[in-house]
């Protein structure tokens, strides 16, 4: 009975073992079989991945070849963006900003009012000194009033003076000299309250003019808490806000000139060393399909840019860069004023032989 039991035990494990083997061997191979398949889908992806990269490089590799075929040697070319030059509205004198009247975006003409300081301290000061004109110039009316009251004084005792001496040499009995020194006393101290009536006069003119000068400088003051712009242009920036406190040449707008227009590009030197003020220019931009615009060459700079220290080989020459200014005739410009946008990108062309041919996308495009 016993062996028979343990027949049994042995059995049984012997079946367990086995469906233990044959369940790993199924999972194993169900893994395997899983990870094949993802790693031939991902040999997939990379072969796609490669043949659209190779794809890509021969036809960036074709475009610019194309694109190096249509410019001749005679035609220098470079990026950029459209700029302008940018002036900034600040105030002259410290103080409180009152309003600003503008914002960014806005398009102004010249002179136009932009901002105002406030005032209010400076329109007291002021009616201060128009007062204070007032006050002097009533004190030369005294002053004016008193010359003629001593003027009258003085003819009178000149008379007397005149009359006394004339008596004494006639008879010296018949009038004393002391009466005789009395009268030129009283003629030489009239003189001298005369001459001091004439001075309070010119002091009074001096206070006037002061008093003027005063009113005058407070006026420009205010004048210039008045922020005008100088130039016809398009806000860029509003650098200030309402109530905030600046200081002297602080600034409140930042605007762009929009007759002075231009794009900045870099060559090398090749053909930077061939480019001249004036040379011929035109300007091709992705957002005007069809038009091309004018320009000239109006700035080479004599200084390389991304330059090493020390350039002492050809090689290190070849790579010098230099800032190239073109720029749109401004009466060009006066006409469409309103629809110039900066920071527009796009291509300078630069005739480096005046008789070259423009490139065929340029040619193909039409003058605004």
């Amino acid at each position: 009975m016993h062996s028979n039991n343990r027949g049994e035990i042995l059995s049984s494990c012997h079946g367990k073992r086995a469906r233990d083997f044959v369940l790993e061997h199924f999972i194993g191979k169900v893994l395997w079989e899983d990870e094949r398949v993802a790693n031939s889908r991902s040999k997939k992806w990379w072969i796609a991945l490669l043949v659209l990269a190779s794809i890509s490089i021969v036809g960036a590799y074709v475009w610019l070849n194309h694109q190096g075929l249509e410019i001749s040697d005679d035609i220098a070319s470079g990026n950029g963006r459209i700029e302008a030059t940018e002036i900034d509205i600040a105030t002259k004198n410290p103080g409180r900003i009152a309003e600003i009247l503008v914002g960014e975006g806005d398009y102004l003409q010249k002179n136009q009012i932009t901002a105002r300081m406030d005032t209010k301290a400076l329109e007291a000061q002021l009616r201060q000194a128009k007062a204070s004109v007032v006050q002097a110039r009533h004190g030369k009316s005294y002053a004016e009033a008193l010359v003629q009251q001593r003027t009258s004084e003085l003819a009178v005792s000149q008379k007397d003076y005149e009359r006394s001496q004339a008596t004494y040499e006639a008879n010296q009995h018949a009038i004393s000299i002391r009466q005789l020194d009395h009268d030129r006393a009283t003629m030489q101290a009239t003189a001298a309250l005369l001459a001091e009536a004439e001075a309070k006069v010119l002091e009074a003119e001096a206070v006037i003019e002061v008093a003027l000068a005063s009113t005058q400088q407070i006026e420009e003051v205010i004048d210039e808490s008045i922020l005008k712009t100088p130039i016809s242009g398009r806000v860029l920036y509003r650098l200030a806000e309402e109530g905030e406190v600046l200081g002297a040449g602080g600034k409140v707008l930042t605007v762009l000139d929009l007759t002075d227009v231009f794009m900045t590009i870099f060559l090398p030197t090749a053909q930077a060393s061939r480019v001249q003020i004036g040379a011929e220019a035109r300007f091709v931009f992705d957002a005007l399909a069809d038009i091309t615009v004018p320009a000239k060459v109006t700035f080479v700079s004599p200084n390389a840019q991304f330059t090493p220290k020390a350039v002492e080989t050809r090689t290190e020459r070849e790579k010098l860069m230099f800032r190239i200014k073109v720029k749109i005739d401004p009466a060009l410009l006066l006409g469409h004023l309103e629809q110039v946008k900066t920071g527009v990108p796009g291509v300078a062309y630069i005739r480096l032989d005046p008789t070259a041919d423009w490139p065929e996308d340029v040619q193909r495009r039409s003058l605004p």
